[in-house]
Formats: structure tokens, C-alpha cells, sequence
């Protein structure tokens, strides 16, 4: 089996996309459940979309993207890629230009090519953009860049959350896509998900050098598959996530914290 240095596979499986932020466990409890209070993402996406720093990187993306020679001109622009990836997902591949590149373009549909050896994040980008069959047409198509600017936006807003506490929008992304998940190796390949779930089992981020059977298995020695599919469960299991977030696991009062989530 080949062995991976922790620095390549931060580039294959995504780094973590947590700040520095600051916090304590109970208020990181907290912010993520007055994140999910129906409205609260609308309300902030909405004076997000009035920040002089949003509006202008949409504006700058539209100028480029209408101005761009081909496909792969525009997803050579920094002003492109800086909307387009945290729109899909992918704000934490952004050291990574070629690669990004290579993996819009790729085909979606081919079981055995690029995508499928790369984190499952791609393959979702790929097959909304789906650049492969429609090109710069299928970019500057009204419908997706308007889809486009709202993913923008809602990343600006949960980047918001995070500057208060830690590993918030990990958190609701896991709780948005963990019953779609239905084998360990779907957690394994998805950057997000992984860092959830390692996160909130206590495991060392240096286990993505072992070989994916081990992480498999030190995965599913201490959780259980179907509770992915218990939303109880899936809360639970985001709130131990920002709880170790923020940095308090170890002190006196998170053991008891962790009791009463289960």
C-alpha cells in the first residue's frame, strides 16, 4: 500500500477549512443551533449579499466570466475561481488551480476517470457545471450563475459563522448530507464529511496517511453506519464536531458536555 505524507494527502482529501476561531464548547452548541432556526441562514445570506467586499467579487466574476476567451481561460482567473469554488464546495482546493481545472472539465459520467479517484465534492461541482458537454456557454448560463452568486453568498455567511466558532459550516454542511452517505467510504472520500466525523470520534487527522481500509475501520468500530440516517444522531454527532472545534475538549467541563449528547 502506498504511504501518503501528510502534506499530499491534505491535497487529495482537503484541508481542514476551520479558522482560529475562539470559543468555548457550550457557546459552540449554541451558535449551531441558532444557525438552524428556520430563516437564520436566509436573514444572514440577505445582508450578506449588502457587504461592499460580496458585491464586489460578484461583479468582478460576471466581468470575467462574460469576458472570457474559452472554458478553460476562465477557470484560469482568479476572480472566476474565487466565487466559483466556495459557491461549490470547494473554497479549500483553491492552492490546488490545475487540478480544479483538470476536474470541472472532466467527465462526470466516467466511472474510471478523474473524478473518481478524487474527493466526491468534484464529481457533485462537475456535474452541476457540467463544462465537459456545454463549455462557456454552460458557465455563463443565467440560471447556474444565479445559483452560482447564492452559494457565493451562503459561504460568505457560514465564513461569518466560523470566525465566531470553529468548524460551523462543517458542521452544517455534515447535517445537510450525512443521510446521503450510506457506506464509510462515501465519508472517507468526501473532505467535509471526513473532517466531521474524525472530528467528532476524537481521531487524529494523521490517520489519512493509513490506507483507506484502516480509516474504514477505525471509523466504523466506534459509530454506526445507519446513525447517519437518525437526524438525532446526525446532530449529535455535528455538535461533538465544533465542540472539539473549539478547543476544549481536554478541560473539565466538556466531559460532561459530551455526556449529555450521548
Amino acid at each position: 500500500m502506498l504511504s501518503l505524507s501528510a502534506s499530499l494527502a491534505a491535497s487529495l482529501f482537503g484541508g481542514s477549512a476551520s479558522g482560529t476561531a475562539s470559543g468555548d464548547a457550550a457557546s459552540a452548541i449554541v451558535a449551531l443551533k441558532r444557525a438552524q432556526v428556520k430563516g437564520a441562514e436566509a436573514k444572514g445570506a440577505a445582508a450578506e449579499r449588502k457587504d461592499p467586499v460580496t458585491i464586489t467579487a460578484l461583479k468582478q466574476f460576471e466581468a470575467a466570466v462574460a469576458k472570457a476567451r474559452d472554458v478553460k481561460s476562465a477557470l484560469q482567473d482568479p476572480r472566476v475561481l474565487a466565487v466559483l469554488l466556495p459557491a461549490l464546495g470547494l473554497a479549500d482546493q483553491a492552492a490546488y488551480p490545475g487540478l480544479v481545472q483538470r476536474a470541472l472539465l472532466a467527465d462526470p459520467k466516467d466511472p474510471k476517470g478523474l473524478l473518481a479517484s478524487l474527493d466526491s465534492r468534484f464529481k457533485a461541482a462537475a456535474s452541476t457545471l457540467d463544462l465537459k458537454a456545454k463549455g462557456l456557454a454552460g458557465l455563463r448560463d443565467p440560471a447556474l450563475l444565479a445559483k452560482l452568486e447564492a452559494g457565493y453568498v451562503q459561504y460568505q455567511y457560514q465564513q461569518g459563522l466560523d470566525d465566531k466558532n470553529a468548524g460551523m459550516s462543517d458542521a452544517l454542511y455534515f447535517i445537510q448530507n450525512a443521510a446521503a452517505k450510506t457506506d464509510v467510504y462515501g465519508i472517507l472520500g468526501n473532505a467535509v464529511m471526513r473532517r466531521v466525523v474524525t472530528g467528532a470520534l476524537g481521531l487524529p487527522a494523521q490517520m489519512a496517511v493509513q490506507s483507506v481500509e484502516t480509516q474504514a475501520r477505525a471509523i466504523t468500530s466506534r459509530m454506526k453506519l445507519a446513525d447517519l440516517q437518525d437526524p438525532k444522531k446526525v446532530q449529535a454527532l455535528a455538535q461533538r464536531y465544533v465542540m472539539a472545534q473549539a478547543g476544549t475538549t481536554s478541560g473539565s467541563g466538556t466531559g460532561s458536555l459530551f455526556s449529555l449528547l450521548g
